[in-house]
């Protein structure tokens, strides 16, 4: 008889219910109906961890006969997975930065004072209305829709006549300045102004910024572009806020910055994690984390601590963009994500001011270093702010923005983010290895479901081997039954429960994890029954590692 193991169950904190329609991503779907049935079928063969794998799925969606226990009557939804063969997994074993933007707080521009003396019983009262009011704010109150914002190209052939004078316009300025050494002012430039005409002069210095070298191979293109694109195309701007740029770099020793030991006591605020679906790198801000009043004040309290969070806030900037790839065809840009959920209000000063200085500086010297600007868990005060600050963004800049309430965070991150990529807080399957189960890495795609209101869904693991299963899966926001079986093949053979019908509420762990040695061929069914009026999405993922004894 088979063994059956412990379903060990992860720790993290649960994320809001997603509401969105999503298609099965798999092929094969058949929906029956109490009086008609159709039917469509595919087989879907994709390549996984350096052996093919054969994936099956089969949907049913019929209203029961009967009602359940103590909800409406549930129809029933079948997905259906054969597992791989042994012998083909084991042919080959394959294994399976950030700008510190700190938009998130931009109460910080002008009229901040004036927003200031919004009342705080209208902001309590607001904040504490339920999703449902939060989503109706995020219509009545929230940006305007805008069209998405798309990464312009950065190679020569894609750009157009104007764009590709301007640059070149701006190269022969840069050139002339490193070749002058008028680039960043100093007195031996002054110096070097006064040598009578016929002397050796000074041989030219290397200028880079961000580790790359002006002027020395097409990634040049690249940094200049970011340069022109935050001022329009106007050569002498851009030139300028260069030359400024690399004052400032100059004077506050960013550089040696880099290679400091700083103390870091802020790797829960900001972090990166994961990577979206074109390949960004994803940077998350926590906010919320300042309401812990030691760490508030360790970071805010007066200008000497204001000054080390700064400086810290630059160190992580910096070593996170000179992980990017700045040739032209490559990912020189971060998705950013601002978690405002428990963030501190208007009224904390000291925070305001610290915003303040790292806003200054993070538009005058990090021009085009966000993909997008994703606002999650977005409170209604914080909405307030962005409608009076509104008339001074540029279009370009709002059209990198995001904002999603409570209850859409993780259906807005799975727009952008694949569910295996997304912090297991947000909703998602992404964890440390040390904090969940270790058999699964980024490389593990996960496969997402719709589960209807009054419906029964079961995935359903067909193994043809001797072999052990592996799975992990999640409802978002809960509110569902769950449990496992196995059915073995042999007829009037007993059915095994490997997890009994369990009622999960959203204060439940988000992540269920199990494992099972199938010594016998059968069948794993995993069930998850959605008495709810509302639809319910389902993460899993499974793999099949070798049979031991």
């Amino acid at each position: 008889m088979a063994d059956v193991p412990q379903v060990p169950k992860p720790l993290a904190t649960e994320a809001e219910v997603v509401a969105s329609e999503m298609n099965p991503p798999l092929a094969f779907l058949e929906l029956e109906q109490q009086n008609q049935v159709a039917e469509v079928a595919s087989l879907v063969e994709h390549d996984q961890d350096h052996h093919h794998m054969v994936v099956t799925v089969v949907e049913k969606d019929s209203p029961l006969t009967h009602a359940a226990s103590d909800v409406a009557p549930l129809s029933v939804e079948h997905v259906t997975v054969t597992a791989p063969e042994p012998e083909d997994l084991l042919v080959n074993d394959g294994k399976p930065v950030s700008q510190a933007l700190s938009a998130a707080l931009e109460v910080n521009q002008e009229g901040e004072v004036e927003a200031e003396k919004t009342t705080q019983k209208e902001v309590i009262a607001e904040s504490e209305q339920s999703n449902v009011d939060d989503e109706d704010l995020m219509k009545k109150k929230g940006p305007e829709s805008m069209p998405s914002f798309k990464e312009e190209s950065n190679r020569l052939k894609d750009l157009s006549d104007s764009e590709r004078k301007a640059l070149e316009d701006f190269k022969f300025h840069v050139q002339e300045a490193i070749n002058s050494n008028s680039f960043i002012p100093s007195a031996d430039n002054k110096d070097q102004e006064n040598t009578p005409e016929g002397e050796i002069t000074k041989i030219p210095e290397e200028i880079a910024i961000w580790g790359v070298p002006l002027m020395r191979d097409d990634r040049t293109d690249v940094i200049l572009l970011k340069f022109l694109r935050a001022r329009d195309f106007k050569v002498k701007e851009a030139f300028a806020m260069l030359r400024n740029t690399m004052v400032w770099r100059k004077e506050y020793k960013v550089d040696e910055l880099v290679d400091e030991e700083l103390e870091d006591h802020l790797e829960k605020v900001v972090f990166m994690h994961g990577s979206d679906k074109e390949g960004h790198s994803v940077c998350y801000n926590v906010y919320g984390e300042f309401q812990n009043k030691e760490l508030y004040s360790k970071t805010f309290s007066d200008e000497e601590k204001r000054g080390k969070f700064l400086r810290w806030r630059i160190q992580f900037l910096e070593r996170s963009i000179r992980k990017l790839d700045f040739s032209p065809g490559g990912i020189n840009t971060i998705f950013q994500i601002s978690d405002l959920k428990n963030s501190p209000g208007p009224g904390k000063r000291d925070l305001r001011i610290a915003t303040r200085q790292a806003l200054q500086l993070l538009q005058d010297n990090y021009p085009e270093f966000v993909a997008k600007q994703v606002f999650i868990n977005v409170p209604w005060w914080y909405l307030a702010f962005y409608t009076m600050i509104n008339p001074f963004l540029t279009q370009r800049t709002k059209s990198k923005f995001v904002f999603a309430g409570p209850s859409k965070t993780a259906d807005t991150l799975f727009k952008y983010i694949a569910p295996e990529q997304v912090p297991i807080q947000y909703g998602g399957l992404l964890v440390d290895l040390c904090d969940c189960n270790p058999e699964f890495t980024l490389d593990d795609p996960v496969t997402e479901l719709i589960v209807k209101p009054t419906t029964k869904q079961t995935v359903e693991i067909i193994v043809h081997e001797k072999c052990i299963i592996v799975w992990e899966l999640r409802v978002v926001g809960w509110d569902v039954s769950y449990s496992a079986e196995f059915v073995p093949n042999v007829e009037g053979a007993y059915m095994m429960i490997l997890q009994k019908k369990t009622k999960m509420s959203p204060k439940d762990e988000p992540v269920v994890a199990g494992s099972f040695k199938v010594s016998e061929l059968g069948k794993i069914l995993l069930t998850i029954n959605n008495p709810q009026s509302k639809k319910k999405k389902l993460l899993y993922r499974f793999k099949v590692k070798p049979y031991s004894d």
